[in-house]
């Protein structure tokens, strides 16, 4: 388990993380959102004992990373796909991080290929490209077994064949029962793999859910069409739904479900051609979630 307690960092007489408590539990991966500058990677730097909190604790497996005495059995990170040495090869770079842990030497053949990089086992880092860099990476994240894991835009920089495979590896580690943290501002990607979502702006709390949860707050409604749209959007109103002109044609219902419609359409004999949810996307709610929060905006 990760557990995070009323943490607070402070940098310049800034609070990049304010008063953060939240939990991820073992089996889920939890996806780890917000803005640029909300806090997200001073959190894992915190976790991971790279930073001091000036008030507050950041446990995994119920201590702090600094006192595990062999940490990449029980945590493995990947925050920088550029922490490897460019004059080494791959599996020197691993061989090195595993005899620091007491992890024998076959270990780091094995999650290579794993990763995908067995071919390159002997090609130096610096000629990776950001791709393989990042595999490396999520190769010494699992280098020791570790039950929790702690990956910061683990997808940037890979193809769509490798952004899938990287689903699939974090939802099988979930399946094993491992505790999965992962940043991302992916939106699409994070609907795809995570079962719950952190959210946070300005080093707060925002959010701490799961997806179709989020999601839900921001039902978009129901788009109907009918024989008799006004005579229906009257009906509709008579039960104290919303009815607006749809996106394109029919009606726009909120405040009743599609079966809630149906059954009221076939009480009053109208005909209906056409019944749709018009759900929002991670990436829709996640947006009206954070517009308060977010420090930099794009010019229109």
């Amino acid at each position: 388990m990760i557990e995070i307690r009323d943490l607070t960092k402070r940098y310049g007489g800034r609070n990049a993380v304010d008063s953060l408590s939240f939990r991820v539990e073992p089996g889920t991966v939890t996806g780890f959102l917000g803005p640029n500058g909300a806090g997200k990677s001073t959190t894992m730097r915190l976790l991971l004992g790279l930073a001091t909190p000036d008030r507050g604790t950041a446990l995994v497996t119920g201590r702090r990373y600094a006192t595990l005495k062999h940490p990449l059995h029980q945590v493995g990170a990947l925050l920088d796909p550029d922490a490897a040495h460019p004059g080494r090869t791959a599996r020197d770079h691993l061989r090195a991080l595993a005899r620091s842990n007491r992890i024998p030497d076959r270990r780091a053949t094995e999650v290579l290929d794993r990763v995908g990089l067995a071919g390159v086992a002997r090609r130096r880092v610096g000629g990776f490209s950001l791709g393989m860099k990042q595999r490396l990476g999520l190769a010494a994240a699992l280098l020791g077994d570790p039950g929790v894991l702690l990956l910061d835009e683990p997808v940037n920089g890979l193809d769509p064949d490798g952004v899938r495979w990287i689903r699939d590896l974090l939802r099988s580690l979930a399946a094993e029962g491992r505790t999965v943290l992962v940043s991302s501002h992916l939106m699409s990607e994070m609907e795809l793999t995570a079962d719950r979502l952190v959210v946070i702006g300005r080093g707060r709390l925002v959010a701490d859910t799961s997806v179709p949860e989020l999601v839900a707050r921001y039902d978009r409604g129901v788009v109907v069409r009918s024989a008799d749209d006004a005579r229906l959007a009257a009906l509709l109103r008579a039960e104290r739904a919303t009815v607006a002109p749809g996106p394109h044609g029919g009606l726009l219902v909120t405040g009743l479900t599609e079966t809630d419609i149906g059954e009221l359409a076939a009480r009053h004999t109208i005909p209906l051609y056409g019944v749709a949810r018009r759900r929002a996307s991670l990436e829709d709610a996640y947006l009206a979630l954070t517009a308060g929060t977010v420090e930099h905006r794009s010019g229109t």
